[in-house]
């Protein structure tokens, strides 16, 4: 029986052409700055977003906490989305790690912090409270793509309250090729951004940090600190790269794959969050446990919850979707 796996974009494996790129790469010891292709890979990342500078990490996680602890000092303090990556679903590391407070506000429907309340969260310029650097949005936010026009607030908001602004940018690819619009016209806004390399792209391992030169300098420093120093990288490094110039586009197919599962699952009488990107929430409730196992013995993975989650992907496509929504039609009939 074939799998077909919802739980994430993660678990997409390297295609042939993608292989033969990796093993074809030049290579070095990384940690001298002397892996060619890793080099390539920052360099070509941050002047595609816009950056004087990339840094290549093993993960997103890893590439976030960088880019905090480069931000911000102990002490000091980043606002946050309560559901977001770097404050619910990275182990706290900020907190551990950077002695850094996250200071978390509810999202907006739409995948927004509301400016108003992040300007109520600001602390005064006083010592009995941690000073505020940093505000931390996410692009896509559970699928959903933020407008460039709040992009362009957030900027604006920034530079006026004296904050730095990061994007988790996990998923920034699918938020381009959903606007239309080359990537860089939403790295534009920030001051750093987080890509990975390894969800919808396809590569195995790895995301890119980017930002100024110092400020990739501190980051480059503090990943030899917890870690994060690779020596003969570019065998991955090279799957980014094909990534990048093969695999962007191609993402329409999953956003496309994605609207017809809800499609079709709304027709079945489900619940369904409206769906922007590869992302697709349907409501199970407390039937959420059964369905996962009844999928599993139709050759389909899910995660179990409440509110599920499924995710498209390369290596999902249109018959499998299909597949997957009868499996949804028999199990309303159980």
């Amino acid at each position: 029986m074939s799998i077909i796996d919802l739980r994430s974009d993660t678990v997409t494996q390297p295609t042939p052409a993608m292989l033969a790129a990796m093993h074809a790469a030049p290579t070095g010891d990384d940690v001298y700055g002397e892996d060619p292709t890793v080099n390539r890979l920052e360099a070509e990342l941050a002047k595609r977003l816009g950056f004087a500078a990339g840094l290549f990490v093993p993960s997103g996680t890893m590439s976030n906490l960088l880019g905090l602890m480069a931000h911000c000092e102990r002490g000091e303090e980043y606002i946050v989305g309560q559901q977001a990556h770097t404050y619910k679903y990275e182990g706290g590391g900020a907190a551990v790690l950077g002695s850094i407070q996250p200071q978390p506000l509810e999202f907006q429907a739409d995948g927004t912090l509301d400016l108003d309340q992040v300007r109520a969260a600001i602390k005064p310029d006083d010592f009995h409270f941690a000073r505020t650097r940093l505000l931390a949005l996410e692009n896509t936010m559970q699928g959903k793509v933020l407008p460039l026009s709040y992009l362009a607030q957030a900027r604006d908001f920034t530079r006026e309250h004296g904050l730095q602004l990061h994007l988790d940018g996990a998923r920034l690819y699918n938020a381009a090729v959903k606007l239309g619009v080359e990537a860089e016209q939403i790295t534009r806004y920030f001051d750093s951004v987080s890509v990975c390399l390894s969800k919808g792209l396809g590569a195995p391992v790895g995301s890119v940090l980017c930002g100024s030169l110092d400020y990739i300098a501190k980051a480059r420093r503090l990943r030899k600190m917890v870690g994060g120093g690779m020596r003969q990288a570019g065998i991955l490094a090279a799957a980014g790269l094909y990534a990048l110039d093969h695999q962007v586009q191609r993402l329409a197919e999953d956003h496309a794959h994605a609207a017809r599962l809800a499609e079709g699952l709304l027709a079945l009488g489900y619940t369904v969050e409206a769906v922007q990107t590869n992302m697709v929430y349907v409501h199970l409730d407390g039937r959420a446990g059964a369905f996962k196992d009844f999928a599993a013995t139709r050759g389909v993975t899910v995660s179990a919850a409440p509110r599920l989650r499924m995710v498209t992907h390369l290596d999902v496509d249109a018959a499998q979707i299909e597949q997957v929504i009868d499996v949804f039609a028999d199990f309303a009939r159980t």
